[in-house]
């Protein structure tokens, strides 16, 4: 009796993504690293731009690139990501529902990582920086999920009529 090969145990990674068509996750790592930079860059430039302005500089900065932000990731997975036609206005509010939770995330985690850093390390006004780009990484997982399955969600093609 022929014994066959031992299946081979899937990954952690391998079980996350196999429903994800190929391709898919490095056009949104390539278009998210282009998203990341800029989102980063426009936050940065405006904490700095504001630092003398507006007191806690940075949470003013992360409320105003949110949208310019929003909506250059929106044309980007909407074109080379997720290829979706039409439907631009239903899918970019859905895109801003899936940053929205992360802007939220972030208005509230935000504060207390900067606090954080400022206490426990020589971080002091380089603190809010660091603390954007760490928070970035959580980020970028929830929302290609999020985008995934329901910014940028196919409808289901309709079923045969029944006799």
């Amino acid at each position: 009796m022929p014994t066959s090969a031992p299946a081979t145990p899937r990954t952690f990674f391998a079980k996350l993504t196999e429903h994800i068509p190929p391709g898919q996750f490095g056009r949104y790592l390539l278009v998210g690293g282009w998203n990341t930079a800029f989102a980063y860059g426009t936050f940065a430039l405006l904490t700095h731009m504001l630092e003398n302005i507006v007191p806690q500089s940075y949470m003013a900065a992360s409320v105003l690139s949110s949208f310019l932000n929003i909506t250059v990731a929106f044309l980007g997975y909407k074109w080379f990501v997720f290829k979706t036609k039409g439907n631009y206005l239903r899918e970019w509010l859905r895109c801003v529902g899936v940053y929205s939770t992360n802007i939220a995330f972030g208005l509230i985690a935000l504060p207390t990582v900067v606090y954080i850093l400022r206490h426990t390390t020589h971080l002091q006004r380089s603190a809010p920086y660091v603390a954007g780009a760490m928070l970035t990484f959580v980020t970028v997982l929830v929302s290609f999920f999020g985008h995934k399955h329901y910014s940028f969600k196919k409808a289901a093609p309709p079923s045969a009529p029944e006799n």
